[in-house]
């Protein structure tokens, strides 16, 4: 099974981009890839706080651990690239980690 960070925004418009980040981990497991959404997973009540930058940017940094066994890195880009997004973007490319974008809506 191909491993993959998946990327979608999440700041903003939360409910909305909690919806569409559960699509995209649809999306990714019904490609036969085992994907780690770190922020659906780290956000969730009594774990991070997103409004904390010191908390978001944790958040994002533990997720972009996974780096060490990722085969890609996937970025489902329907609505746009976040801040988030642009910064593990930037840190795939220069940890020569594979991108992808995506769209499904």
């Amino acid at each position: 099974m191909i491993k993959v960070i998946l990327e979608s925004p999440y700041a903003g418009d939360i409910e909305r981009n909690v919806k569409y980040a559960r699509m995209c981990v649809r999306d990714s497991i019904l490609r036969g890839e085992s994907p780690i959404a770190s922020h659906l997973l780290y956000t969730q009540d009594g774990i991070l706080k997103d409004e904390i930058p010191e908390e978001r940017q944790l958040g994002i940094d533990v997720g972009l651990a996974w780096k060490n066994v990722a085969d890609k890195h996937v970025f489902y880009i329907d609505y746009g690239y976040s801040n988030g997004m642009l910064y593990a973007k930037q840190y795939s490319v220069e940890n020569n980690i594979p991108i992808e974008e995506r769209k499904i809506l």
